[in-house]
C-alpha cells in the first residue's frame, strides 16, 4: 500500500496524521469537484503561477518554505494549498483555524518533530483563514516555524500586516491573490460545463454565452460564487435553457463587500473621504453607499465627514463643519431611510466647497513648536493674576484690555519671546480664507503702525 498522503487526507503508515478529507465525490458541490489538481489547470493568478513566475518555481521545486496566501473568497488560496499537497514530498497537513486550536497545533508540531528525527522527512502545515488565531494563538507557531520543525502555509482574507504577527510575517512570504476577472471566470464555467466527469457535462440543459457572462461579471471575481450559481441556474432550469434570467436568480442578490473593521472596512471609507477631498461628488455618493450597503454603521461616515471638514475645508468654508454636524444630527433624528436624505446633502456640499487644509497646517506647527519649547514661560503681561502676590510679582501689568481700541485690537504679544513673530496660520487663496486673509494683513497693517509710532521719536 502507498506511504503517500491521501489529498487532504491520512497516510495509513502514519494514522497519527489523519485529518478530515475533503470531499471531491459526485456529491461535493460542483466548485468543490472543479478544483484544479495541477498548476496547468489553474486559472487566474498569473503574476504567481504564471510560466517562470516565482510562486509557479517554488512550487515545482518543492522549495516554498512558509509563505501566506492573502487574498478575497474564490480566488484559489485553498486550491494551491491542495496542489502543494500533491506535488510535495513533505507531510501535507491541513488545519482549519475556524474549528481547531492550539492544542491541535501542539499535537501536530511534536508529530512533526517525531517524523523529521525518525525519517528525515519535512512537515507542511496548512493552516486556512489563519487571521481566526488570536496574536496569542499565532505564537504557538512562531518558534517551530523558526526551528525548521514545520513550513507554514497560511490561507487569509484579512490583511496580513493587521491580522498575523509580526514576528510570523517577517519569517514568511506573502503572496497576494487578486479577484478572477470575467475572461478568467468565463473560462472557469465553459470547463465546469464541458467536463462530464467532474463538472456538468451530462447535464441536458443548455447555457446561454449571455447567461454566462452575466454569471463571470457578477460573481465579484470569486470562482467558488460563480461555479455554485452555474450549478443552480441549472438546477432550476431542469431541462431547460438556463438564460439571464435564470442566471440572475440564481445568483440571487449581489451584497457590497465589506468587512466591519477590516481591510475592506478602511479602503471604503478612505475612498469616501479621499473623494471628498478631491472634490468627485459623483464618487464620495457611491462609497458611502458601498459602505452602508455592506453593513457599516452610517454615524461612521458622519465622523469621517465632520473630520474632513475641518481637516480638507476648513476655513474655506466654515459651514461645512456646521452643516456635516448638523446632518449627523438629523440621521439621529430621522433614522433610515430618511436619514440618509441629509448624509447625501452633507456629502454633495462638502465635495463642492472650497478646500483649505491651512488649519491642520497651521496647528501641525503649533504642535511642533510646543514639543520644541516646552518650557518657554508665559510672558507676564498675559498671566493670570487672581492673587496680590501675583499682582505684586508682576503677573498681568501691561496687558491692554482690546475692546479699549475703536477696532477691539491693541497690538501686544501673545507668544512667548523664543518664538515672537512666528506665524503658523497662512490662509489659501480660496473660498472664505480669503476674507480671513484679508483681516490678518488689516490686523497686521495696525500693528506696523503702532510700531512705527512707538518706534519714531527714537530714531
Amino acid at each position: 500500500m502507498s506511504n503517500e498522503p491521501d489529498l487532504f487526507g491520512a497516510m495509513e503508515t502514519e494514522p497519527e496524521t489523519k485529518e478530515r478529507a475533503l470531499d471531491d465525490g459526485p456529491a461535493a458541490p460542483l466548485a468543490a469537484r472543479m478544483r484544479p489538481h495541477t498548476l496547468d489547470e489553474f486559472v487566474g493568478q498569473h503574476h504567481l503561477v504564471g510560466p517562470g513566475r516565482p510562486l509557479r518555481e517554488l512550487i515545482e521545486k518543492d522549495r516554498l518554505g512558509s509563505v501566506i496566501f492573502w487574498g478575497p473568497p474564490g480566488t484559489g488560496k485553498t486550491t494551491l494549498a491542495r496542489i502543494i499537497a500533491r506535488r510535495t514530498r513533505a507531510m501535507f497537513v491541513p488545519f482549519s483555524a475556524v474549528t481547531e486550536g492550539v492544542a491541535r497545533v501542539r499535537e501536530i508540531i511534536a508529530e512533526a518533530a517525531a517524523r523529521l528525527r525518525a525519517t528525515g522527512r519535512p512537515t507542511i502545515l496548512f493552516c486556512d483563514e489563519i487571521h481566526r488565531f488570536n496574536k496569542a494563538q499565532q505564537d504557538a507557531f512562531l518558534p517551530h516555524v523558526e526551528a525548521g520543525t514545520v513550513s507554514l502555509i497560511g490561507a487569509t482574507t484579512e490583511n496580513p500586516s493587521f491580522e498575523v504577527i509580526g514576528a510570523l510575517l517577517s519569517r514568511c512570504r506573502v503572496f497576494v491573490l487578486q479577484p478572477l476577472d470575467p475572461d478568467a471566470l468565463m473560462e472557469v464555467l465553459r470547463r465546469a460545463l464541458a467536463d462530464a466527469e467532474r463538472g456538468l457535462g451530462g447535464m441536458a440543459a443548455r447555457v446561454t454565452d449571455d447567461a454566462l457572462q452575466l454569471l463571470a461579471e457578477e460573481s465579484d471575481g470569486d470562482a467558488r460564487r460563480a461555479l455554485n450559481a452555474l450549478e443552480t441556474a441549472l438546477t432550476l432550469a431542469g431541462t431547460g435553457e438556463v438564460d439571464r434570467t435564470i442566471a440572475r436568480d440564481a445568483l440571487q442578490r449581489r451584497f457590497a463587500h465589506a468587512d466591519k473593521g477590516g481591510e475592506v472596512h478602511y479602503n471604503l471609507l478612505s475612498a469616501f473621504h479621499k473623494s471628498l477631498r478631491g472634490s468627485d461628488a459623483d464618487a464620495a455618493l457611491y462609497w458611502a453607499a458601498r459602505f452602508v450597503e455592506g453593513g457599516g454603521d452610517p454615524m461612521i461616515l458622519f465622523r469621517r465627514a465632520i473630520a474632513m471638514a475641518a481637516e480638507d475645508v476648513g476655513l474655506a468654508d466654515p459651514d461645512a463643519l456646521r452643516l456635516a454636524v448638523a446632518a449627523r444630527d438629523a440621521f439621529h433624528t430621522l433614522g433610515p431611510p430618511e436619514g440618509f436624505l441629509p448624509m447625501a446633502e452633507m456629502v454633495v456640499y462638502l465635495a463642492t466647497a472650497p478646500k483649505s487644509n491651512a488649519g491642520m497646517i497651521a496647528l501641525s506647527r503649533a504642535f511642533a513648536a510646543a514639543r520644541d519649547t516646552p518650557a518657554a514661560p508665559v510672558p507676564l503681561h498675559i498671566r493670570n493674576a487672581p492673587t496680590r502676590l501675583m499682582k505684586d510679582l508682576g503677573y498681568g501689568a501691561g496687558y491692554r484690555y482690546a475692546h479699549d481700541a475703536p477696532d477691539a485690537y491693541i497690538p501686544q504679544d501673545y507668544l512667548p519671546d523664543a518664538l515672537a513673530g512666528t506665524r503658523f496660520y497662512e490662509p489659501s487663496d480660496r473660498g472664505f480664507e480669503v476674507a480671513i486673509a484679508k483681516r490678518l494683513a488689516y490686523w497686521q497693517s495696525l500693528r506696523q503702525a503702532a510700531e512705527g509710532t512707538a518706534e519714531g521719536p527714537e530714531r
